[in-house]
């Protein structure tokens, strides 16, 4: 336990690693604990209120503590120089807990994908039983912001990255669920083990485990685990299980009687009713039960939750052709779930890679996509397997045009996009922005990309620009 290690933070030297959303909030929480705080960023210009290092700037000796951002590598000269020089490492999520209500309860999430909207249905099913929630973390309201919030919320719902994971130690949870696990951030982690292993170390926090018993790494990667397991899945549930019997998602776990199931929705319930969410859907119901939250409750929510943007997000449809942006689907993973859940697709891809391949993606979506649109630093990954694994899909490949910039006002790029994607396009087909990569190379982030992609779709389509 490092506990100690937050007790006592007045007038103590702490430096944070990153001026970004999360270490501005860990800065401003630590300096209204009386501790002198100085932020080492090697991109940010200025931030009010505090000295601004860059990471050649800082002389270790000068702090006590080095609170480390999530994105921030093990491997780091900075951080390595810190833990060379003996120096106590802080990170979000323990600090966080080492100054919460102690009558405040967590609950937490993680996987490679469908988090944030897994997590913001548990927050909606607990807010519906009657308890104050919130779903914080690697979902846009930070962990230390939420402990400190003016509302004294009952449970906190975490949705965890593995980056997170990776320097957590403190915290236990009353349950914590694992969506799925696939290849994402092998770039930072350096072996798709080390990232399976820091996705799985949730466990070392939680007595409950709510599983995807669908997703063949998490049941392999949990059969030595001694904690209390809850499966759920797509197909019909054993004793002790969640998952689907016809049109039903039926618990079976907790319940009175095992041999007895309960209903918790109908399938038609679940929008969009792709796979992957009636799964997520589980998930969130095994974490609201977990803490007894009532079966009606758990309808309740999931008929009145809708995925926020760039989810798998439905932005128009004319002349048999539908528009989805789901620039959520950062990494192979979740495109193919997205891609699997529409028939014949017009497929926009590229951006980073973060380390992945895209072999086995390309290999098992095929027989759904008939052209493919690539843009982004990566677009070659995605050109290469398409041409050895499914040549009868055609490829564009789109480039940024002149003057085109991150971030700027004109939208050329995205435009050039869905003019292509309009040539293609006909009575049937789905046009999907699921890029299986992340956005940083073009976009701001990934609500950027989507953005862009919504905006051209209004200029090209509706307005016929």
């Amino acid at each position: 336990m490092t506990q100690t290690l937050y007790s006592n933070l007045r007038d103590k030297r702490v430096l944070v690693a990153g001026a970004g959303i999360t270490g501005l909030a860990c800065a401003q929480a630590l300096l209204r604990k009386g501790a002198v705080v100085t932020i080492v960023d090697e991109t940010v210009a200025a931030v009010d209120g505090f000295k601004l290092l860059t990471p050649r700037d800082v002389v270790i000796s000068e702090f006590e503590f080095l609170l480390i951002s999530p994105g921030w590598r093990a491997d780091h000269p900075l951080i390595v120089s810190a833990q060379n020089s003996g120096l106590s490492l802080l990170n979000e999520i323990d600090f966080a807990w080492s100054i919460k209500d102690p009558s405040q309860k967590w609950i937490a999430l993680t996987g490679t994908n469908g988090k944030t909207s897994t997590v913001e249905l548990t927050a909606q099913m607990l807010r519906a039983g009657g308890r104050s929630a919130i779903a914080c973390g690697n979902v846009g309201t930070t962990v230390i912001e939420s402990v400190e919030a003016d509302e004294k919320y009952d449970f906190l719902v975490l949705e965890l990255s593995s980056f997170q994971l990776h320097w957590m130690k403190d915290p236990s949870f009353i349950a914590a669920a694992i969506l799925n696990i696939a290849e994402d951030h092998v770039d930072w982690h350096g072996s798709f083990d080390s990232y399976a292993n820091a996705k799985l170390s949730i466990l070392n926090n939680s007595s409950t485990a709510i599983l995807n018993g669908d997703d063949h790494e998490i049941v392999t990667r949990t059969s030595h685990w001694q904690g209390a397991k809850v499966f759920f899945s797509l197909n019909t549930p054993g004793p002790g299980e969640m998952g689907v019997v016809e049109e039903l998602l039926v618990d079976r776990a907790f319940v009175a009687d095992p041999q007895e199931a309960a209903m918790i929705s109908e399938l038609i319930e679940v929008q969009p009713m792709a796979p992957h969410n009636v799964s997520n859907a589980l998930a969130a119901a095994g974490l609201a039960r977990s803490v007894g939250i009532s079966h009606e409750a758990i309808r309740e929510a999931i008929v009145g939750f809708t995925p926020g943007k760039h989810r798998i997000e439905k932005v128009f449809e004319a002349e048999g052709i539908t528009w989805i942006n789901d620039s959520k689907a950062t990494n192979p993973h979740a495109a193919a779930a997205s891609i699997m859940s529409a028939l014949s697709v017009i497929w926009v891809a590229g951006g980073l890679a973060k380390g992945a391949t895209m072999g086995e993606l390309v290999e098992r979506v095929k027989s759904r996509v008939k052209v493919a649109l690539l843009i982004g630093t990566d677009r070659e990954l995605f050109a290469q397997e398409i041409r050895k694994r499914a040549p009868h899909i055609e490829i564009m490949l789109i480039d940024a045009p002149p003057g085109y910039a991150k971030g700027a006002q004109n939208n050329d790029l995205m435009e050039a996009v869905v003019r292509a994607a309009k040539s293609y396009a006909r009575t049937g087909d789905t046009v999907l922005l699921a890029p299986a990569c992340a956005s940083m190379d073009q976009f701001n982030s990934y609500s950027d990309r989507g953005d862009r992609f919504s905006l051209a779709i209004e200029k090209v389509i509706r307005d016929g620009k």
